[in-house]
């Protein structure tokens, strides 16, 4: 129950903040150098890391990504009949959570250069 919540509310999420955010990043770089380095000083510092906003931002958009993703493949699993036994459907939905966490890890560490 808590992850088809999660994954509605997720959906709604990425709608409200994901898509706008994308649409700002386009206008911008479709715009000029002036509007994009607006742009780019929101989310990043004078060394062109990622601020705090945008670390916050950013990973939280690719948690929900990740999280929308693994929920609906265990949406996908659940289509085809599987699943549906308590103790399976529990574990399903716990596992939705665990790989997403898990992935968006990796994919920061990745982005980051950590090894």
């Amino acid at each position: 129950m808590l992850v088809s919540i999660i994954h509605r509310a997720l959906g709604v999420g990425m709608a409200l903040v994901g898509a706008p955010l994308l649409t700002w990043w386009l206008a911008a770089a479709a715009t000029g150098g002036e509007t994009y380095a607006t742009f780019l000083d929101v989310f990043t510092t004078e060394a062109g890391a990622l601020n705090v906003i945008g670390y916050v931002i950013f990973i939280g958009l690719s948690w929900a990504v990740l999280q929308h993703m693994m929920s609906g493949i265990r949406h996908l699993v659940l289509d085809t009949g599987a699943g549906y036994e308590l103790r399976r459907n529990k574990r399903g939905a716990l596992l939705t959570m665990v790989l997403s966490a898990l992935l968006t890890v990796l994919f920061w560490a990745y982005l980051l250069g950590i090894k």
